[in-house]
């Protein structure tokens, strides 16, 4: 029987290992690239937080979906 729980970061990560990076990592690492560019440049702060904010924004609601999407493969799966 298929439980309803939502699969955990680690699940998807060993199942799509390219794509969960790209999803999470990647997106997390352009927000601290960007606020130490603001940073160093004197780029406004409401400019570097606000896109840091935006690409966080992104990986979490990337990462609902990837799960979505996952869980949807498991149950087409399922015998």
């Amino acid at each position: 029987m298929s439980t309803r729980r939502s699969p955990s970061l680690v699940d998807l990560f060993r199942a799509a290992p390219a794509k969960s990076s790209l999803l999470t990592i990647a997106p997390l690492a352009l927000a601290l690239g960007q606020l130490w560019n603001g940073y160093v440049n004197g780029v406004s702060p409401i400019v570097s937080v606000g896109f840091a904010v935006v690409m966080v924004a992104f990986s979490v609601v990337a990462m609902g979906h990837h799960a979505a999407e996952h869980r949807l493969r498991r149950l087409e799966a399922d015998p």
